[in-house]
């Protein structure tokens, strides 16, 4: 009798885990369908931000009205819903100074 529990509680215990690897592959299944999905949207808002970004190159001029070069400038968009161009290097080293500042921090 203790023997017969016992192979009866070792099936239990196997189909749980068969269970639970069944649910496992399609709990992945499913977020491979969500990471996918996931992928396609960031590509295409990068695709979107991209487009955006070249049609206010294309809008803007300097102070004698020429295109602005958007391999010189960079937009930048403030936390206060301001936008400016600023020189690519002065860019730069602003990001340098905020990456010291973070790592100051930590």
């Amino acid at each position: 009798v203790a023997a017969q529990k016992c192979r009866k509680r070792k099936l239990n215990a196997i189909l749980n885990l068969e269970e639970d690897v069944c649910n496992l592959q399609t709990q992945k299944e499913s977020l491979k369908k969500e990471h996918s999905q996931c992928s396609k949207s960031i590509n295409q808002i990068k695709q979107e931000l991209n487009n955006l970004y070249h049609e206010i190159f294309s809008r803007l001029r300097d102070d004698q009205g020429r295109p602005v070069n958007p391999r010189q400038y960079v937009i930048h968009c403030s936390s206060n819903g301001s936008v400016f161009i600023t020189p690519k290097h002065l860019a730069k080293s602003e990001q340098k100074q905020d990456n010291r500042k973070e790592q100051k921090q930590k």
